[in-house]
């Protein structure tokens, strides 16, 4: 039996996961600001919960982003630091595939438009289709593609640039306030599984969209 740790938190929100035993632990939290630095005190939670040290991880789970810079340096740093302290292999995936993912399990849909806050008037791009992210970018609102009405959208930039997303894309079913789970991680890497694509010993890394920021657009 796996014991496989999740965590998230290049959003606004925080989660984690622990898959042990059989059973799932998780905690969310929202609606606290900077919640990504909740996160260790979240883990410590987990692994009580679930009576496991970090030593005993089979791998680590993660989101590399795109996302908040801070929020998504959190992640990879805290996972950064308990795969190596105790040698545990990691699988980073991107925050708009487990959006879409997420919105795939819920809403029982192969089209998935998502939509990121980037700030800067600019948001973070995904397609998510077949249970497959076959974009992902940073664009204008007003530039990002023009989709079958079968679509929905999700993610915090349907409710940032409603009007421009909605005359851009066509799509007319959006869930703004739809949010990344650390436990859906877990149930996207047992995907990958699935098609032979594992846990891997190198360093956790981000993934940035964008190369140049002001800081002071940041949370």
């Amino acid at each position: 039996m796996m014991n496989l740790l999740a965590i998230d938190t290049c959003t606004d929100t925080c989660s984690v996961s622990l898959h042990t035993q059989g059973e799932i632990f998780s905690r969310f939290v929202q609606g606290v600001e900077k919640s990504s630095g909740l996160i260790l005190s979240l883990c410590d939670e987990i692994f009580k919960a679930g009576q496991l040290s970090p030593s005993a991880l089979s791998g680590i789970i993660y989101t590399k982003g795109p996302g908040a810079f801070t929020g998504v340096r959190m992640c990879v740093s805290v996972v950064q630091g308990i795969s190596l302290a105790h040698n545990i292999p990691t699988m980073g995936l991107s925050t708009l595939e487990l959006l879409g993912f997420g919105a795939f399990k819920k809403y029982n849909t192969n089209k998935v438009a998502i939509a990121l806050d980037a700030r800067m008037s600019e948001v973070y791009w995904g397609i998510y289709q077949n249970q497959v992210l076959s974009k992902e970018s940073l664009q204008k609102p007003n530039e990002v593609d023009t989709l079958e009405k079968d679509f929905i959208g999700v993610g915090s930039g349907w409710g940032a640039y409603e009007n421009e997303l909605i005359q851009q894309t066509g799509i007319g079913t959006y869930i703004a306030d739809f949010y990344p789970k650390a436990e859906n991680l877990i149930a996207l890497y047992l995907t990958y599984v699935n098609k032979n694509i594992n846990f891997s010993n190198k360093l956790a890394l981000p993934t940035y969209l964008r190369n140049n920021v002001a800081h002071k657009s940041l949370k």
